[in-house]
């Protein structure tokens, strides 16, 4: 009698086990499950420190946003993919992608023969083109027409530097006002205190159409331009994927829309 009621505890410890066993397995099973359930992630590469393209407002947040993070996160949300960002040192991206510790990079980066043989580009989604806009009355159409004159440019811009060459190269002798902003800019123009301003000629256009007391001029280089590409490892399918969103961004206005946002004349949020 004591040997049946030894084994019936026996048994009954062993099916206890095996319960606990088995709802111990479902709820690891299930906790697995839930983490990884349809989530594609990219790990997106960039180097914060180059607004308006990508930046962290330090007085208000931690996040990094800007004209090229708008991209990457709008073309990841039509692909499916959730977009990690990464801020990387400038002159580390490229060897990131090499080490595939990062997906692709998103950073005001142009193509060079020297960058094309270790990392694969999409096509350029952004060339910069200058345009010197002038009030009607101020018979300034040309770059020489600038000498002597107060040019407003947007602070740490293609558009300073470019202002700067000029100084340089042709001996304009210029004046070069620096803004944190275009719209600052152009009020200094509009209010008589800059004669003309140097700036990207698709926000140029939007000022243009506003403001028919405003005249715009494309300025001719001569070479070029240079524009910006998304950098990916070599060989990655993704290369085509994200060229075919780009295509349709620059063909529905999207585009457009995200350089008048960053570049143009509206607050960023």
């Amino acid at each position: 009698m004591k040997l049946k009621k030894q084994l019936a505890l026996l048994l009954t410890s062993v099916l206890l086990v095996g319960i606990l066993a088995a709802c111990g397995t479902s709820e690891k099973k299930d906790t697995n499950t839930a983490d990884n359930k349809d989530k594609k992630v990219l790990v997106m590469g960039t180097s914060a420190d180059y607004p308006p393209f990508e930046y962290v407002e330090t007085s208000k947040s931690d996040e990094i946003k800007g004209f090229d993070i708008d991209i990457a996160k709008a073309i990841g949300k039509k692909l499916g993919y959730e977009v990690e960002v990464k801020d990387i040192d400038f002159n580390s991206l490229v060897p990131a992608l090499e080490n595939k510790s990062i997906d692709f990079v998103i950073s005001g980066m142009t193509p060079t023969p020297k960058r094309e043989q270790s990392v694969d580009f999409s096509d350029i989604y952004y060339t910069a083109k200058n345009m010197i806009v002038t009030t009607k009355d101020s018979k300034i159409k040309t770059v020489e027409d600038l000498k002597g004159k107060t040019v407003g440019v947007q602070l740490a811009s293609i558009q300073e530097t470019l202002a700067t060459d000029l100084n340089k190269n042709k001996d304009i002798g210029m004046k070069v006002e620096k803004r944190n902003r275009i719209p600052e800019v152009v009020q200094e123009m509009s209010s008589g205190r800059f004669d003309a301003v140097i700036m990207e000629d698709t926000v140029a256009k939007g000022y243009l159409k506003d403001n028919k007391d405003l005249v715009g001029y494309v300025i001719e280089s001569g070479e070029e331009d240079a524009g910006s590409a998304i950098a990916f490892q070599k060989g990655s399918k993704l290369t085509e994927e994200f060229n075919t969103e780009l295509k349709k961004m620059l063909e529905n206005g999207e585009m457009e829309k995200l350089i008048l946002k960053w570049f143009g004349g509206s607050e960023t949020e």
